[in-house]
């Protein structure tokens, strides 16, 4: 067995975090692919790993067994200078010379540099990390001894991230009284479940929370688990956020990744029910690139990837100005790394009429300025 298929034979499990494969060779072939990263991902406990090629505007995924993957990484360093792998205690590197000679290098983390970490960002995490907890088990994201499984790492640090934005709101929340919540496109319900558990078990809150989605089969294994736990104050209801009617008043709306227009139609009904605060994390943002257009700005907007993002920041712009106008304080705050996601962007909002700004016309002047005609802009409108 030579060096590199070693190496592969040795990282290829579920302690390695990341493999990147950059540096294209010159004489190469020319395929717009700048770079690929591998992590590990775990798919009806079968466990395989992603490959995602990153282009200059798309970025195109794959999943493959360990053998699958070593071919392609062999196959792929035909044409790219260097590999860096990272894992929980190691970092390996493969420079990739010519005719397939490889340099390797590894190197394990100290153990007490390890500890250390480990603990200082240990206490950080409102959810530990070293104690079972049973939705967190179920959904994959810890093992049955509480260990945070790698490939789910990301999914761990998200969850205790969002609890942190709801731990800052929860003065603002009804004391004397149940708490009301709806989680419009709740999916999975990974953050569904750790609200329930941190306002309804940790704190010991009285709370009644709705999860709703379109995915009956998501929705009925949501279901399932609230009743294994014994969350009674919690349910999950198939249904389309522009069309539910089950509330007269919600004290908070929670929207998460509600894809394109869904985010305005789920903010909308937050602010017709006067809610207390608003957590909107938007999904992808196809309205509003699809319309803007100004002659000026064409130099920027010719390029499809500027006008994507240029489209995505002036939504959540128009957004964040409309909910000021309604009355709420927003902040526009970062959810997790950039380099997870890019739909990193999270709208905290709390309902505060007193500082309702008197420009009124700002939003329609800029959606004019721009040529769109935003959905939430309308629906605010009709309320």
């Amino acid at each position: 067995m030579d060096k590199l298929e070693q190496l592969l034979t040795r990282i290829l499990n579920e302690s390695l975090i990341q493999v990147t494969i950059s540096g294209k060779k010159s004489g190469s072939r020319e395929d717009g692919i700048i770079k690929i990263q591998i992590r590990p991902v775990r798919i009806k406990d079968r466990l395989l790993f992603q490959a995602a090629r990153y282009g200059k505007d798309k970025v195109f995924h794959e999943n493959l067994t360990s053998e699958e993957t070593k071919i392609f990484i062999k196959e792929a360093l035909k044409s790219y200078k260097q590999l860096q792998a990272k894992g929980d205690r190691y970092m390996a590197s493969v420079l990739s010379g010519k005719k397939d000679n490889y340099s390797i290098k590894w190197k394990d983390m100290q153990e007490e540099n390890r500890s250390s970490f480990s603990h200082d960002r240990e206490k950080e995490y409102i959810l530990s990390g070293d104690t079972p907890i049973p939705f967190l088990v179920d959904l994959g994201v810890q093992t049955k001894d509480g260990k945070i499984v790698k490939s789910k790492y990301d999914k761990f640090r998200q969850i205790n991230r969002f609890l942190e934005y709801i731990r800052d709101i929860l003065p603002e929340l009804p004391k004397d009284r149940e708490i009301s919540v709806l989680d419009f496109g709740c999916g999975k319900s990974y953050l569904t479940f750790a609200m329930y558990y941190y306002l309804k078990i940790l704190k010991g809150l009285d709370v009644s929370i709705i999860g709703l989605d379109l995915k009956e089969d998501v929705i009925k294994t949501c279901n399932d688990l609230k009743e294994k736990y014994g969350y009674h104050k919690l349910t999950f209801l198939t249904g389309d956020i522009g069309g539910y009617e089950g509330r007269t008043q919600v004290d908070m709306v929670v929207t998460l990744h509600a894809c394109d227009t869904a985010t305005d139609y789920a903010i909308a009904k937050a602010v017709a029910w006067n809610a207390k605060v608003i957590l909107t994390v938007p999904c992808c943002q196809h309205e509003l690139n699809g319309q803007i257009y100004n002659e000026l700005m064409e130099p920027v907007f010719k390029h499809g990837l500027l006008k994507e993002r240029m489209a995505a920041l002036l939504t959540d712009g128009l957004r964040a100005s409309l909910l000021e106008q309604a009355g709420y304080q927003v902040q526009v705050l970062e959810f997790i790394d950039m380099e997870h996601t890019p739909k990193n962007i999270l709208l905290r909002c709390v309902r505060r009429d007193h500082i309702r700004p008197k420009q009124k016309e700002t939003c329609e002047e800029l959606s004019a300025f721009f040529h769109v005609q935003p959905t939430l802009l309308r629906l605010l409108k009709e309320d």
